[in-house]
């Protein structure tokens, strides 16, 4: 959805210098797929200038984009994410910009919904990537985002009132999130099998480009975690549209079999984000 001139001048009046020399010549258009507090806008470049992707938000929103922007530095290193062209970031009052390339491809959820013929092949490609990010070298990823981190930051939500209970999955339906805090205790402790993960591995985040996975977006949430946090996001996503998918990922991702409790600790601790 294009947004109006003058909502487009305001917006580009409140940022720094530079960033506004950055962004002059775009033409912007409100991307809502995967926004989670922040607004996201996708710039057409012009006179042959490359598409951009640019992420605004105050506040906890600022906070998650300056975590986004340290990940996808380190990320680069090894996998295909967005490059992070600028970010900037202002005390008073709270804000942060972050601007980075468009990456090609279109995304793996919408393949998935519109080919059925193309399902197994996507999902194996799936879980080539999962199996390539989780082979990343713990020693070397300086960002923990195990389930002590996760659990901290969800209590924090919790108690500030920003978790959304509308949108648990329906198996939770009229639940509280005091009430999905109390059942993730009961699933307490795991065992975490430590890697780099995404964290938050939906069909939704990453992106092909004939047949392959050209990119993955979204990474805000990337960092040394349970292997589980990424299994228990994409095995959500299958199973909503066939339980086949399902197990076919695992197979293909190499376990011998899925543990359901870790499934319903990392399921719940999403709720809260």
């Amino acid at each position: 959805m294009s947004i109006s001139k003058s909502r487009q001048v305001a917006m580009t009046a409140a940022m720094p210098a530079s960033l506004r020399a950055a962004v002059a010549a775009s033409l912007w258009t409100r991307d809502s797929a995967g926004e989670s507090g922040a607004a996201v806008y996708r710039l057409q470049g012009r006179d042959g200038g490359p598409d951009l992707y640019l992420k605004h938000g105050g506040g906890a929103a600022a906070a998650d984009i300056a975590h986004e922007m340290a990940r996808l530095r380190w990320l680069a290193q090894y996998l295909p994410v967005p490059a992070v062209v600028q970010f900037a970031r202002v005390a008073a009052p709270d804000q942060a910009w972050l601007l980075m390339t468009a990456m090609p491809g279109i995304r793996a959820s919408a393949v998935l919904k519109a080919s059925p013929q193309l399902r197994p092949a996507v999902v194996d490609a799936l879980a080539a990537f999962l199996r390539r990010l989780h082979a990343l070298p713990v020693s070397d990823c300086p960002i923990d985002a195990g389930s002590a981190v996760r659990l901290a930051q969800a209590r924090q939500r919790i108690d500030a009132g920003l978790v959304d209970a509308d949108d648990f999955d329906a198996g939770r339906e009229g639940w509280t999130a005091e009430q999905v805090w109390a059942a993730l205790q009961d699933c307490l402790p795991i065992t975490p099998e430590l890697v780099v993960t995404h964290g938050d591995f939906s069909p939704e985040n990453i992106l092909m480009q004939e047949g392959a996975i050209s990119g993955c977006i979204d990474v805000g949430r990337a960092g040394i975690a349970d292997r589980y946090q990424d299994l228990a996001i994409v095995w959500r996503a299958l199973g909503e549209l066939d339980a086949a998918l399902q197990q076919r990922f695992v197979e293909q991702y190499g376990l011998l079999d899925i543990d359901q409790g870790k499934l319903q600790f990392h399921l719940l601790l999403d709720e809260l984000f």
